[in-house]
């Protein structure tokens, strides 16, 4: 397995892992223009830094997100971690998650936040990584028609 910095060319090797992570495994209906357009805004979004995963020249996994100015630190938004089906529940998410932790603390980051869907699977996948739910922020949304 070797971690490399995501490419431009990189996203079109992506997509059919999100597209069957996301619509096979959360229900949703992605198609390949609105992947691409959603992989490609965060990965050309300024200060972006995200990792694929590869054995055998083989995409199996890709975490992405950006560094965020705070006026006292910088923080990392995780916005996608992602790997493909058949390797999941084999410790790559984990290792990936460390290794990005430890690339983006070289980095200068003091802080990785993550916007989770908030479910027992990913409550137990992030608090193994020692992750907390926030008490001082919350997501707000609101459906305009």
């Amino acid at each position: 397995m070797k971690y490399s910095i995501m490419e431009e060319r990189d996203i079109e090797r992506v997509i059919d892992i999100y597209l069957d992570y996301y619509n096979e495994k959360e229900d949703c209906t992605w198609t390949h223009d609105s992947a691409y357009k959603r992989i490609h805004q965060v990965w050309s979004t300024e200060d972006s830094f995200s990792l694929v995963l590869t054995e055998d020249n083989t995409i199996v996994g890709f975490a992405m997100g950006y560094f965020v100015q705070y006026d006292d630190i910088i923080a990392y938004d995780l916005i996608e971690i992602v790997i493909a089906t058949m390797y999941q529940h084999k410790g790559l998410g984990t290792l990936m998650m460390l290794e990005l932790e430890r690339r983006i603390k070289e980095r200068g980051a003091s802080l990785i936040q993550i916007t989770a869907v908030n479910d027992d699977l990913h409550e137990q996948f992030y608090n193994k990584l020692d992750y907390q739910t926030a008490k001082n922020l919350i997501l707000k949304s609101k459906w305009i028609e």
